[in-house]
């Protein structure tokens, strides 16, 4: 995640937003470049693409047009491979931006906007600019906006304030990250969050990445799925060798979802913890076993009973008593991201990886088993020679890790800007964590080999942890 990709808001986002303002307003004026203000620090792409929006004789005080009408917008929407994955971005991105008070927009290929979605306040301020389902926010059409200059950069960005091209939409901020076909790589849509400052926050923009990469990953189940076959296509697997057409989606959400006979079932939290904690225990769990799973020592067979027969209402004979058990094998995103990493094939495990295993729970072993597989996946990420893979794991998952940034500068070529980047967040994150700067041997690159002590431990402590007063854990250490 490079610096011009981000915001970068500082301290004082009114004196940071007036600066950019003043190099617009001499740009629109006829400057030769938007760096021609006095002071002004108008990143690269951001000048480049008022350039481009000039060019398309984009008028700074007009909105884009709405061009697709309800009923027509209906049709197109339900036909488009999106509206497959609307459900997930509206678990990862929707429920936030509503919290939060922003919106959340998923756009076409062409920058047409087929949802605009949350707080509704927030949405009667943004018809006032067109932002609205229907309407084209491309570059061509909208000026220089996330979405838009996401698609015509072809990569995730944050677009603050007054770096808009159009002044109606200066009073807001917005970032935005393309959904790729998984076969063919082109971008097939974006997915947007929109709303006041505080969208500028890196986090914004690491939260709509990892949506784009869930529905990517959804993507291409869904493909496999109409082609007979389950597994996601980063685990190579097929129906043949998995008498299985049901699959449980449990990272990177706070629920779960169960593909089942070609539908997709929304679990609540409690049901996606037992359907997991069945997956991983073949032979089965006993009452106690699974109370003292779900609950800790406090843990009452009687609640697992009621459960489990609510369960069965929503997933039919996937599910057994006498023990509680699966019926019939179910695969899951969990089993492939851990399959992948077995087979030490970090690429695979780091594309079937949408986040932590259901992050809201509180069951003891789902905390086992998810501190595990990030223990597992961060040590691999480490291990890992390649700049990708280091580079996909800091923009997603460890923005704050100051070994994964390290790691990636020092395996970066000495005169790079994305070397100089990596080690400018190193030195960021030292400072915020009170450590000395790292020593730097003078005349040559860094080249450490990073230990994997730490990670045994913090795993170890996990599962030890976990076992205490918690005897049904042994499926987590063989996983």
């Amino acid at each position: 995640m490079t610096d011009q990709l981000l915001a970068r808001q500082r301290a004082d986002p009114a004196g940071q937003a007036r600066e950019v303002w003043r190099a617009h307003e001499a740009f629109l004026a006829g400057a030769s470049s938007a760096q021609d203000a006095p002071g002004s620090q108008v990143r690269d792409l951001v000048a480049q693409s008022w350039l481009r929006s000039a060019r398309a004789r984009v008028d700074p005080d007009d909105d884009p047009p709405v061009s697709v009408c309800r009923d027509d917008l209906v049709t197109y929407r339900t036909e488009h491979p999106l509206a497959r994955v609307i459900e997930t971005l509206r678990d990862l991105v929707g429920a936030c931006a509503d919290d939060g008070e922003h919106l959340m927009a998923v756009t076409d290929a062409a920058g047409l906007l087929l949802w605009v979605e949350g707080h509704r306040g927030q949405r009667r301020r943004a018809e006032g600019m067109n932002f609205v389902e229907g309407a084209i926010w491309d570059e061509g059409h909208a000026g220089t906006n996330a979405p838009g200059t996401c698609l015509a950069l072809g990569t995730a960005v944050q677009i603050f304030s007054t770096e808009h091209y159009r002044h109606t939409v200066q009073n807001w901020t917005c970032a935005a990250a393309p959904i790729r076909d998984p076969d063919t790589g082109r971008a097939v849509g974006v997915i947007d969050v929109t709303g006041s400052d505080s969208v500028g926050h890196p986090h914004s923009l690491a939260l709509v990445k990892a949506a784009a990469r869930a529905a990517e990953a959804e993507l291409g189940w869904h493909r496999d799925q109409a082609s007979g076959m389950w597994v996601p296509r980063a685990a190579g697997a097929t129906a043949a060798n998995s008498g299985s057409h049901d699959r449980l989606a449990v990272l990177g959400r706070s629920d779960g979802l169960l593909y089942q006979n070609g539908r997709a079932i929304r679990l609540n939290r409690r049901h996606a913890e037992v359907l997991f904690l069945l997956s991983a225990s073949p032979g089965g769990m006993t009452g106690e076993q699974l109370a003292c799973a779900l609950y800790g020592d406090s843990g009452d067979p009687a609640a697992v009973r009621v459960e489990f027969t609510r369960l069965r209402r929503t997933v039919g004979d996937l599910v057994g008593s006498r023990p509680y058990r699966l019926t019939r094998q179910l695969a899951s995103d969990h089993g492939s991201v851990t399959r992948a990493l077995s087979q030490d094939d970090i690429e695979a495990a780091l594309l079937a990886y949408a986040g932590p295993l259901l992050p809201a729970s509180d069951a003891p072993d789902v905390i086992a088993s998810r501190n595990w597989l990030e223990v597992r996946m961060r040590s691999a990420v480490l291990a890992s020679a390649s700049v990708g893979v280091l580079s996909r794991w800091a923009d997603r998952f460890g923005f704050d890790d100051l070994e994964i940034w390290e790691r990636l500068a020092s395996l970066l070529p000495a005169a790079s800007g994305r070397r100089a980047s990596a080690e400018a967040r190193s030195r960021e994150l030292r400072a915020e964590y009170g450590l000395a700067p790292a020593p730097v041997p003078a005349g040559r690159p860094v080249d450490r080999v990073w230990p994997a002590q730490a990670d045994r431990a913090r795993a170890a402590a996990s599962l030890r942890q976990a076992r205490t007063g918690h005897p049904r854990v042994a499926h987590v250490a063989s996983m």
